[in-house]
């Protein structure tokens, strides 16, 4: 390619202006962001994103927002890119430092790895749910995911492949003559781990650094839990037939959290009395929204499909790649 940009970055916008110019600013410290461009796909923003878009040397793309697609938009930003390597990021995020970079460049010292995915955490600030707070239990490392055939992959349990193609366009990096020639499938939602394991099913091998950290968080309002998480479910469904379930009760998760609470001592009583029944509340909603899909999911895919559309207010998704 003839050009000495090494990164071109994607991001998707809509009315992100509260959270835009820190994730701008983090990304013109990269120590390679000399070798790098910013894209941004904007779809409709009717707020302060463009005049901070306008601040930063991006590259602007503009669609309607009734064209926004996760999947297309998406290689929509690959086709007009520039670089060797695409990032994919989103407007709430932001790397953890300015190496962010160079840890995806660090997964590709393998020539066979397609792409590299990094590790979305929750940073360490109070208006953040602090039972998710990063608290690391091992030293930054590097694996890869290989299937010399579809046949091993599918031998998998229906969790054991939903683990094996976790993906994160939170923060992840691709080889972008791999992403032409395989673009993101046609979806509204889940087309990271929709892609992954497009991937594995055809041979490719993936790259996980942990080391490649960005920092996001939503905040799980209860009105926001029941179409997040159906929308999560029915992927997963979808994708590998893997139903969700509660692993532990509520009364064992209240007890892990309030010994983190408790732990926490840069919060004070108040505090962690409102995260703990943030928690709780968190926890029941949760419960609620596993236990409806599951009944949705008992009665038969057309009745999924209907509670989806009804509850994400999408239509259902079929798996289309172009």
């Amino acid at each position: 390619m003839s050009t000495n940009i090494l990164f071109s970055i994607v991001i998707p916008v809509k009315n992100g202006d509260i959270w835009l110019e820190r994730l701008l600013e983090s990304l013109v410290q990269q120590t390679l962001f000399p070798r790098s461009e910013i894209i941004v796909v904007d779809s409709g923003s009717t707020d302060r994103s463009l005049d901070i878009i306008g601040r930063y040397p991006v590259r602007l793309i503009r669609v309607q927002p009734e064209e926004f697609n996760h999947g297309l938009t998406r290689n929509l930003g690959v086709r007009e890119a520039k670089g060797e390597y695409m990032v994919m990021t989103v407007q709430d995020a932001v790397p953890e430092s300015d190496k962010w970079l160079e840890r995806f460049l660090e997964g590709f010292a393998n020539e066979q790895v397609a792409a590299v995915c990094g590790q979305q955490v929750v940073p360490h600030e109070r208006d953040k749910n602090p039972v998710l707070w990063f608290r690391p239990v091992s030293s930054h490392r590097t694996w890869f995911c290989h299937y010399e055939n579809a046949e091993d992959f599918l031998k998998l349990s229906p969790a054991e492949q939903r683990e094996t193609a976790g993906w994160d366009n939170v923060t992840a990096a691709y080889r972008r003559s791999v992403l032409l020639e395989n673009p993101f499938p046609a979806v509204d939602f889940a087309e990271d781990i929709s892609w992954a394991r497009m991937m594995l099913l055809k041979g490719f091998t993936l790259a996980h650094v942990s080391g490649a950290i960005t920092y996001h968080y939503h905040h799980q309002l209860p009105k926001f839990i029941l179409p997040r998480y159906f929308s999560v479910f029915y992927f997963e469904f979808k994708l590998f037939g893997l139903k969700p379930a509660i692993s532990h009760s509520i009364w064992r998760n209240m007890l892990v959290a309030g010994k983190i609470l408790i732990r926490e001592s840069k919060l004070t009583w108040k505090e962690r009395a409102k995260w703990f029944l943030f928690n709780i509340r968190y926890w029941l909603v949760l419960k609620a929204t596993i236990k409806r899909f599951n009944q949705a999911a008992d009665k038969g895919e057309a009745n999924l499909d209907r509670e989806y559309q009804q509850i994400c207010k999408r239509p259902p998704q079929a798996l289309k790649y172009s």
